[in-house]
């Protein structure tokens, strides 16, 4: 029996698989589920603000002329503030972004008339988008399971 066998579900497709979890971080948390946004542009503009200092990150979100960025702009301000009124030593200066993903939503399909009376298929992308903001130099509580 060959692996592709074993993989697969009912009626012969493969079964999808399972993500592993995720390792568990510290920081201050916030999130955005269902953004009806492509995860794709998305991260295009997370990548330019992923372990940046708060403050910076936030001015170069602000001058960026993408929806993705203001989204990210404020999302990272309400992880910020979360921390803010979490724990009264902070100060914006003290933070960083630690972790930002963006992970795929669900697609919602749509019809496109097209010439001909035929039609083609309009994808309507979303995107999960999660922030973690943390202290800088604070340090990171490992699970045990890194080498």
């Amino acid at each position: 029996m060959s692996d592709a066998e074993k993989n697969a579900g009912a009626g012969g497709k493969p079964v999808r698989k399972v993500r592993p979890p995720r390792k568990i971080t510290t920081g201050y948390r916030a999130n955005v589920p269902f953004q009806r946004l492509s995860a794709t542009k998305v991260r295009r503009i997370a990548d330019n603000v992923r372990r940046k200092p708060y403050t910076e990150a936030i001015a170069l979100l602000d001058v960026l002329p993408h929806k993705g960025a203001r989204l990210l702009s404020k999302l990272i301000q309400s992880a910020a503030a979360n921390a803010l009124s979490r724990n009264k030593n902070l100060d914006e200066g003290m933070l960083y972004v630690k972790e930002l993903l963006i992970d795929v939503g669900p697609t919602m399909k749509r019809m496109w008339t097209r010439g001909r009376g035929r039609a083609d298929r309009l994808l309507k992308r979303s995107c999960h988008i999660s922030v973690v903001v943390d202290e800088i130099g604070a340090k990171e509580v490992g699970n045990g399971s890194e080498g």
